[in-house]
């Protein structure tokens, strides 16, 4: 899927610069009109399994722009995802 290779591909770079953290927007889910609950739940997949496959890099967030892009998010990872997560 291109969305999630956007995502893997960025967690490379970040590896292959021996970066320790990575911000992401919500790509696509703006004038590119992805459905934002189905972005979410994409990009959370995509991080989540390239984190378990490679381990690094130590911090990754998601920077979002407004209150409906978060709770879709943090629904998205609450409802497929196993773990804690931060809101920080």
């Amino acid at each position: 899927m291109l969305l999630a290779s956007c995502y893997e591909n960025a967690l490379r770079l970040c590896r292959e610069l021996g970066l320790a953290s990575i911000a992401f927007p919500a790509i696509s889910t703006g004038i590119y009109g992805y459905p934002l609950e189905e972005a979410a739940l994409v990009s959370l997949c995509a991080i989540r399994n390239d984190l378990l496959d490679h381990g690094s890099p130590a911090l990754v967030k998601m920077v979002l722009f407004d209150t409906r892009a978060y709770r879709a998010f943090l629904d998205a990872a609450e409802a497929n995802l196993k773990g804690p997560f931060s809101t920080a």
